[in-house]
């Protein structure tokens, strides 16, 4: 049995947390400085509270950041400040080249880092999240999660492996939505918007409301995914490839996220706020 200490407990954080749990792990938190909502978050799934970075990190041997992609770097220095030296896992949509930054200070420091990534929705059902690991020795996180419903898969003793293929899939899942976002409000903006989804329906029944769809499950994360498209973007460009397409994809999100919260389901007014241009 592992003492597990998560940073922190959101949404998809506490989904990590309830398949360590089903593998006979205990998993902490910390309080301080948190918001209601995610205390309330972390005792209906019976995380065990703590009241300090400094106290995780005495009481935990395996760390799990699950925060914003901007937000990586400073929670692993926030680790390595408190003297913590067990088993670290970045599991945040940042770039392969951050990863290795990380892992650098990290493993200067007497911590052991692994490289992780999540694909999919917060894991309660079978078959529908997979956290990809790269590492030397990533059985030891693996094990962790054994029982499920999350899936863990290795591809490599290589910490970066496991955030490229997050950044790439990430490239096309919602680098797509804030295109098509970015087309409506065009078709918006042009006033042929009931004409643009004539012709998506004539070429793809139903798509039209497939669109709308996603473009309204985006604005709520909106905010989030701006960092993950600049993450995206850093390692395009480290491939050799142009970064403008999700550097645009960023921009995008960015105006979404900024729109009044009252604003949220209004599918017309997230397409306004996007656009910066006088009728």
């Amino acid at each position: 049995m592992n003492k597990i200490g998560l940073l922190h407990p959101g949404e998809m954080g506490v989904s990590i947390a309830a398949s360590a749990m089903n593998s006979g792990h205990l998993v902490y938190w910390v309080s301080t400085g948190r918001s209601e909502q995610t205390r309330l978050r972390a005792e209906k799934h019976n995380l065990i509270e703590l009241k300090s970075p400094a106290e995780l990190c005495q009481t935990c041997e395996v760390i799990i950041s699950i925060c914003p992609p901007h937000a990586a770097e400073e929670t692993a220095r926030s680790v390595i400040t408190e003297k913590f030296k067990g088993v670290y896992l970045d599991a945040n949509a940042i770039s392969p080249q951050r990863v290795k930054r990380l892992q650098q200070i990290m493993e200067e420091n007497g911590i052991h880092f692994f490289d992780g990534s999540i694909i999919g929705g917060p894991a309660w059902k079978a078959g529908e999240t997979v956290l990809y690991l790269s590492g030397r020795d990533a059985e030891v996180i693996r094990d962790c999660f054994q029982n499920g419903p999350l899936e863990t898969i290795i591809i490599g003793d290589e910490a970066g492996k496991a955030s490229a293929i997050k950044m790439c899939y990430a490239a096309y899942s919602k680098g797509t939505t804030a295109l098509l976002t970015a087309v409506l409000a065009a078709a918006k903006a042009y006033d042929v918007g009931e004409e643009l989804y004539r012709q998506w329906d004539m070429d793809d029944p139903g798509f039209p409301e497939q669109v709308n769809g996603r473009v309204m499950r985006t604005r709520a994360k909106a905010w989030r995914f701006a960092g993950e498209m600049e993450e995206i973007a850093a390692t395009f460009e480290q491939a050799g490839l142009p970064d403008g397409f999700h550097q645009a994809a960023a921009e995008v999100f960015r105006r979404m996220a900024n729109m009044e919260a009252d604003e949220q389901d209004r599918l017309m007014q997230i397409l306004a706020a996007i656009v910066r241009t006088t009728p």
